[in-house]
């Protein structure tokens, strides 16, 4: 190689002052990752920044002040933060201003500077919920485009997110007391004036671990409850319910609730939410379209969590057929309670057919992959944010780009931009696996 190129001297840096004038002829371009490019083509076909610019248009004056940021560069970088799994707005900001290929999918052109922190977060709060549930809407109406939409049959199911929030902050909600102020005042009325840390320690021990939510409240943020996680242990969260197209594993509806809330009292808001988007996106979409779906949600899968009396008897009267894993409750007594009978015995005689039993097996195959791309790889498992109106709308752009992940996957075979990376992983391991055994099956031979 050297005797082709011949003798080289050594580069050396040095200070260079920069010009003050760079014409666009030395600017160098380069070729943006293919993953969105392909994604940029799929929103300008649907005119995904024009759409969104007339949902955002009445949080703006007409004419007056500085242009803000535009409401589709705003939504890009939100979407940017699911498919590389960026779990702050800062973070999101960091890495776009770090990319050349991201600045293209934003549409930035290099004389602008991405946004900031200071940018993301005021426009999340001037717009309101219901704007991202719009927005949501649309890109829900682009997978129903591409056959990812049959409103028949959904799965539902939740999880936990750990809170912004500190157990040792919580105050009770009569009082207002801390714990310590708590276990000092607990120590006097039992005849220790001044206790020491060690009593308190001890007194601490001593007392029932139960925080009950009824009677705690961390004040920074009150929408968070005391919840035994599924590590085991005892944090403030939130709980993220979601339901699931179970034919194409797209996102239709969303909701969001203490962490404590138990599952039987969340589900008709969620199924609620995701009947309204269906509606709304198969009067949306073209008469072909529209014909593929199903006039309403007829099939409701979940996990044992969501089995009640109550619940059952709820769905039914909805002309839902529920397939519903059931708990071991053992004999059951009826008396004067035909209907909340017939929903449970309805509900068993289903699950254990052949319909009920692909279902259930296609549940923990579509919700728990949908669950991993949000919450694992989509870095949304702890939230930086406080409020469930902040949060609720870190969540459902988050949904969106998961949607259209599955809407990229479909037409081009990739869901996300780092997908290759893993293949490329995979068939190196391939070869050197194949070439470790034919290393062995010579010395065999030999």
């Amino acid at each position: 190689m050297m005797d082709r190129l011949g003798v080289m001297a050594m580069g050396r840096r040095t200070d260079e002052q920069d010009n003050l004038f760079v014409t666009h002829q030395d600017l160098k371009m380069v070729a943006g990752h293919p993953f969105y490019a392909a994604l940029d083509g799929l929103l300008r076909a649907a005119k995904f920044d024009r759409h969104v610019e007339g949902l955002c248009q009445a949080f703006y004056a007409e004419k007056r002040g500085r242009p803000s940021l535009a409401p589709g560069i705003y939504f890009r970088c939100l979407l940017v933060g699911f498919f590389e799994g960026i779990d702050s707005e800062r973070g999101n900001a960091w890495r776009v201003a770090d990319s050349l290929s991201l600045r293209h999918f934003l549409g930035l052109p290099m004389r602008k500077s991405p946004p900031d922190h200071s940018t993301l977060s005021p426009t999340r709060r001037l717009l309101d919920e219901e704007t991202y549930q719009q927005v949501f809407t649309f890109v829900l109406k682009i997978a129903a485009e591409n056959g990812l939409v049959k409103r028949k049959s959904v799965g539902i199911d939740a999880t936990t997110l750990e809170a912004n929030a500190a157990l040792r902050s919580l105050v009770r909600r009569d009082t207002g007391q801390g714990y310590t102020e708590y276990l000092t005042e607990l120590a006097k009325a039992s005849g220790i004036e001044t206790p020491t840390r060690e009593e308190l320690a001890k007194l601490d021990r001593k007392s029932a671990k139960k925080g009950s939510n009824k009677d705690w409240v961390n004040p920074h943020e009150p929408d968070a409850k005391i919840t035994r996680m599924k590590t085991g242990g005892t944090r403030l969260a939130h709980k993220h319910e979601y339901a699931v197209e179970m034919d194409t594993g797209a996102i239709v509806g969303m909701s969001l609730n203490g962490g404590a809330d138990g599952d039987t009292k969340t589900l008709e808001e969620t199924i609620s939410d995701a009947e309204e988007k269906l509606e709304q996106v198969q009067d949306e979409v073209d008469d072909a379209t529209a014909k593929r779906m199903s006039e309403h949600i007829k099939e409701l899968t979940a996990d044992k969590g969501y089995h009640s009396n109550g619940l059952l008897t709820s769905l039914v009267e909805s002309e839902i057929r529920t397939y519903i894993s059931e708990p071991k409750r053992g004999r059951r007594r009826w008396d004067d309670r035909e209907a909340e009978r017939d929903a449970v015995y309805g509900n068993r005689r289903r699950i254990q057919g052949n319909r009920g039993k692909a279902l259930l097996r296609r549940r923990g195959e579509l919700l728990e992959r949908a669950m991993a791309h949000l919450f694992d790889s989509g870095g949304m498992r702890r939230t930086h944010l406080r409020g469930h109106g902040n949060i609720m709308k870190r969540l459902i752009i988050h949904a969106a780009g998961f949607n259209l992940s599955l809407v990229m996957r479909t037409l081009f075979g990739l869901g996300k931009p780092r997908v290759l990376q893993g293949r490329a992983e995979l068939a190196d391991a391939l070869k050197a696996l194949l070439e470790q055994l034919h290393r062995v099956h010579m010395a065999l031979c030999a």
